[in-house]
């Protein structure tokens, strides 16, 4: 199956899918730049993305399997997902993100029950939702941790 040049753009997160090591982790840096981009932490807009991307991430990865084998490292879409439903409603600071970041790259490498388990879902939906998983693990670790800790601290 070929994949035309804008799904190849977009399904290896701008060609970081395409490093020849910690591809994932690239991809996830990359996220947390456009993220930083003025405005983009609006969560309309990022819930609109991630069910967007996530909808059409699921197609996407099945082409990209057929074309270099189960979830393949050149795929990181994912992994994009991933890391922006982690920054959802976090307050745009350094001292916030990069936590939720090493939180949501443990999440997505360590792959706790029952995330691990939804890559066994068959083709593009494994690939996918465990990292949606994932996401949401660390987006409920952010709301706890800033909600009982950090706030109670201001």
């Amino acid at each position: 199956m070929k994949i035309n040049l804008f799904e190849r753009i977009i399904g290896s997160v701008f060609f970081t899918g395409y490093f020849p090591w910690a591809s994932g982790t690239i991809s996830s840096f990359a996220a947390m730049v456009i993220y930083l981009i003025p405005g983009f932490e609006n969560p309309t807009l990022l819930i609109i993305l991630i069910s967007v991307l996530i909808v059409f991430g699921i197609t996407l990865a099945e082409k990209f399997e057929k074309k270099y084998g189960k979830d393949p490292k050149q795929f990181t879409l994912d992994e994009l997902i991933g890391t922006w439903i982690s920054f959802l409603f976090l307050p745009k600071s350094f001292y916030i993100i990069i936590p939720a970041f090493l939180i949501w790259r443990t999440m997505d490498v360590i792959k706790p029950f029952p995330i691990r388990k939804l890559e066994s879902l068959r083709g593009g939906w494994g690939v996918v939702l465990d990292d949606v998983l994932a996401g949401f693990f660390t987006f409920i670790i952010m709301q706890i941790t800033l909600n009982f800790f950090y706030n109670s601290l201001n």
